[in-house]
């Protein structure tokens, strides 16, 4: 699936990227600056939190209360070794039942489900955003 949008219509693309996806946890895969955690953002209030959301860069993850699950937005751009992943758990948080939404999930793929849910940003010529919605490790859905 292919999204084209606007910081106008970012709710609209939330709910629609919530609705297609076949999994609580959804990866983000796009360069610097092109709107990962703006989209979160949506996503995070579309799952009924009020929390304000903020990039975990530096703290690794942030948790937010949504309805009726937790939220747990991950940002894994500073962590360079897999071994510091296991180090503060992060398995443990995908026994959850809880909705999990990764920033720069490479390093993680191998030990992630196979229905985690990818999500590719781009940046348009125009300044609009697109988004790919796929699962590599399963036949490709776009």
């Amino acid at each position: 699936m292919e999204i084209n949008y606007t910081i106008n219509n970012l709710e609209e693309v939330a709910k629609t990227l919530l609705e297609h996806s076949k999994s609580k946890i959804l990866l983000f895969h796009g360069s610097m600056g092109v709107g990962k955690t703006t989209l979160i953002k949506a996503l995070v209030k579309a799952l009924g939190s009020a929390d304000d959301v903020q990039s975990p860069t530096y703290s690794i993850v942030n948790e937010y209360q949504g309805t009726p699950h937790s939220i747990y937005h991950f940002d894994l751009y500073r962590i360079n070794d897999l071994e510091d992943v296991y180090n503060f758990g992060f398995e443990d948080y995908l026994n959850e039942s809880d909705w999990i939404l990764i920033e720069w999930p490479e390093l993680v793929i191998d030990i992630l489900p196979e229905d985690a849910q990818h999500v590719f940003l781009e940046l348009n010529n125009d300044n609009t955003r697109k988004i790919v919605i796929n699962n590599p490790k399963s036949k490709k859905t776009t």
